[in-house]
């Protein structure tokens, strides 16, 4: 197998290029998932709010306006296949892009210095929130952005369940989650779910669990039957669109599991909001 060599320049350009655009145009599968919400309400409050975002949708894409006034903060995941070999400091372009980016779109700068003891704006928005993963199941270089907001961000939990919790544990939480929090998260929501490995490790299954397009199935039939579960049991709630009533409470929840310790379940919620800006991009 042929090395293939990735610059950090490449991967800094790809996160330049795509964030106006991941602000400004909601991806086609939530796009697709929030008009078919909108078929199928039957709240009439519900069908305003629906209508209310597909309209707004529409218009920020036409106007080249943001989704929403909350831009964001930039997280990457750049994933490398065991062919890809990789070159210069990226997460410093990887922060001059976002900073370059932001600036230009004149888009919303949100974050702090330092969240215990300087809270002034950074002024650019960075630093992005960056990671590597390598693969040996894939070849080649997919970068993975988010645009993730304020909102969402703090609807999101990490729950360290005991192994008696279960398999309805894990149901209830994610439902006692959506009840306290779903409605400032922007209903409808998305939500990713991430259940096992440890800590500090969890929360990133269920980030993870949030790029998987909303029309793919999980890739295994458990998964795919606790995906259609937990679904099932939050719109059950009947909190709805913009938290004014309704069947469609999440658009979808997708999960992602691990192994962890035989004293442990941990469980991370981590809401999106309907303005769910994210994309997969291939690099090489």
């Amino acid at each position: 197998m042929s090395e293939k060599r990735l610059t950090a320049s490449m991967v800094a350009d790809a996160v330049y290029r795509a964030i106006p655009t991941l602000a400004q145009v909601l991806p086609d599968d939530v796009r697709a998932a929030l008009v078919s919400a909108r078929a199928e309400e039957t709240h009439p409050r519900a069908h305003v709010v629906l209508d209310h975002l597909v309209e707004n949708f529409a218009l920020a894409e036409c106007d080249r306006v943001p989704l929403c006034q909350d831009t964001g903060v930039v997280w990457v995941c750049l994933e490398l296949g065991s062919d890809v070999a990789v070159g210069g400091d990226i997460f410093s372009e990887v922060d001059a892009a976002v900073a370059r980016a932001f600036d230009e779109a004149r888009l919303r700068t949100s974050l702090v210095r330092d969240a215990a003891f300087d809270r002034s704006n950074t002024g650019n928005n960075t630093p992005a929130f960056c990671e590597i993963r390598t693969t040996p199941k894939r070849c080649g270089a997919r970068l993975h952005l988010m645009l993730k907001g304020g909102g969402s961000d703090n609807a999101s939990r990490v729950v360290m369940l005991t192994p008696s919790a279960g398999h309805q544990g894990v149901i209830d939480e994610v439902v006692n989650c959506v009840r306290a929090k779903a409605v400032n998260a922007c209903a409808p929501v998305i939500i990713g779910v991430g259940i096992g490995s440890t800590f500090d490790k969890v929360a990133a299954l269920a980030k993870h669990a949030l790029m998987r397009p909303l029309d793919e199935a999980a890739p295994d039939e458990q998964t795919a039957a606790l995906e259609a579960e937990l679904l099932s049991a939050v719109n059950a709630t009947a909190i709805g669109a913009g938290g004014l009533g309704g069947v469609t409470t999440a658009l979808a929840v997708k999960v992602n599991t691990a192994p962890c310790h035989i004293a442990a379940l941990p469980l991370a919620i981590n809401m999106g909001c309907s303005a769910m800006r994210r994309a997969s991009i291939e690099l090489i």
